[in-house]
């Protein structure tokens, strides 16, 4: 697993929860963050999966099927908006 750090912000409150649990674990605030998010992806595994398989069923591989997926709109809205180039 790589290495490499990314900062993430969370609420006051959060930050102070997370600053207690590691203070009273004798861990790092990273070690408690990091099995938190583990912990929760595991628990929600099957509505995350469930996400990504009707993302997926929403694209068919052309511009506007990926377009309308990130945007929101349908093919007509972004057709009355001026298209997509041919």
């Amino acid at each position: 697993m790589a290495t490499a750090t990314a900062p993430i912000k969370v609420d006051v409150e959060t930050d102070e929860l997370v600053s207690h649990a590691a203070h009273f674990m004798s861990r790092s605030k990273k070690d408690i963050v990091d099995a938190a998010v583990r912990e929760y992806i595991d628990a929600h595994r099957d509505e995350i999966n469930a996400g990504v398989k009707a993302a997926l069923g929403k694209l068919n591989g052309s511009d506007a099927a990926a377009i309308a997926m990130m945007t929101g709109l349908s093919a007509e809205e972004v057709d009355e908006l001026g298209g997509l180039p041919q």
